[in-house]
């Protein structure tokens, strides 16, 4: 495709490393972002193989490695200590891991990337509106001046927004289902300690109505001698604001943290540095299904297109993939028609199945039902002992299904 001027709104994931594969490709990228500047904050993240051999193609992989933990296998146990997950890479080759990475860190080493490579970016900038004609897509940008606020609209060849899984911009008449997820989850970044120093994304559960998890995610890009662990505990949305109160911060947090100790002792350790709730931030997710992803000069990629629960923790995965597949589109194609036609044929069958995926195994791991946490303890542990099955489970956790079987 000729150089086109190119819009992506989101300065995340999928907009950084789309912005970085289409400017090296000569489009002239203008990312827009609505924060001042990219801070070193966020939770963890599991980048999977297929969204790691993305970072291998841009030649990425070893400076993100450089911040990031290598992570063997997914392994989750019972209060009780019964394992119910224990999903390995192994299957997969030897060589095969995941990469536990602090968002700041994946954001820093794609930036710095992006910096290398002529484009324009707007920082500061809430996009009000977007539209799309035949001939040419239009941004209508708000921003602040000292005291005063203005709004600006720019015209570009093309849009793609990539403004996260809560995007306000998403075209509602692509917009099969947006709904926020019943549960949700608070974390923190903590120091690793031990037990938790190990090649392992580990979890616990009782039932499916409590769990916790502990994930090794390298460095912060700002602290990079100091290695972290991000540690979860998931919750109904309904029950986030209570942890926001001022009045939780003593006796139903002490409480908490003792009902904790006998759910997973191996914590304390890690756990020590928490002492207020208001040291744990809160996380909600979305369920987003759309019906296209893009048409002539308009997309949506990333959280933005495709937001789901993140149980099988592919949306840094998704958005990488997303990134490759539509560099790869405008590569091989002459008009935009042509691009998400390619486009839709990559990664709808992918995207589809996650999807899929993650609405069915969800309850398994976040709900009040007991009938289905007693056929997931039944059934987990039966088809890890299954080689064929065990091999399927690696290659969902590792962003390479398209299908049940493919």
């Amino acid at each position: 495709m000729q150089p086109q001027s190119i819009a992506i709104i989101g300065a995340g994931t999928a907009g950084l490393a789309t912005a970085a594969l289409l400017a090296q490709q000569g489009h002239a990228i203008t990312l827009i972002e609505r924060a001042p500047a990219l801070e070193p904050v966020g939770a963890g993240l599991l980048l999977q193989p297929a969204g790691l051999s993305v970072l291998h193609r841009m030649g990425l992989y070893q400076a993100m490695y450089r911040y990031g933990a290598h992570i063997d296998a997914l392994v989750g146990h019972t209060y009780s200590g019964r394992a119910i997950m224990n999903s390995h890479y192994r299957p997969l080759g030897e060589q095969a891991h995941g990469l536990g990475i602090h968002r700041a860190s994946l954001c820093h080493v794609l930036d710095s990337h992006l910096q290398t490579l002529p484009h324009q970016r707007r920082m500061a900038s809430t996009v009000i509106a977007v539209d799309s004609q035949p001939q040419q897509a239009t941004v209508t940008l708000e921003q602040k001046h000292e005291n005063r606020t203005g709004t600006q609209t720019l015209t570009f060849d093309a849009v793609l927004i990539a403004n996260g899984s809560h995007s306000q911009l998403r075209p509602a008449a692509w917009t099969r289902y947006d709904r926020l997820y019943p549960w949700g989850a608070m974390w923190a970044m903590l120091p690793m300690t031990a037990p938790f120093d190990v090649p392992l994304l580990q979890q616990r559960y009782h039932r499916a109505s409590a769990m916790a998890g502990i994930l090794p995610t390298g460095s912060r890009p700002d602290q990079p001698e100091t290695p972290l662990a991000s540690f979860f505990w998931s919750l109904p949305v309904t029950e986030i604001a209570h942890w926001q109160q001022p009045d939780f911060a003593a006796s139903p947090f002490e409480k908490w943290r003792g009902a904790l100790h006998t759910f997973w002792p191996q914590l304390d350790e890690v756990l020590t540095p928490l002492t207020q709730a208001q040291q744990l931030t809160p996380a909600t997710y979305r369920d987003v299904i759309m019906s296209k992803w893009g048409d002539n000069r308009l997309g949506v990629i990333g959280d933005a297109a495709h937001a789901m629960s993140p149980q099988l923790g592919q949306g840094a995965n998704m958005a990488l993939l997303d990134a490759w597949a539509l560099g790869d589109a405008m590569q091989q194609s002459d008009n935009w028609h042509q691009v998400w036609a390619h486009y839709h044929q990559h990664r709808g069958p992918q995207i589809r199945f996650y999807q899929r995926m993650s609405r069915w195994l969800t309850p398994a791991f976040q709900s009040h039902s007991r009938v289905v946490a007693t056929g997931r303890d039944l059934l987990f542990p039966l088809l890890n002992h299954l080689p064929w099955m065990r091999l399927q489970m690696a290659r969902t956790i590792a962003g390479l299904k398209t299908g049940l079987l493919r």
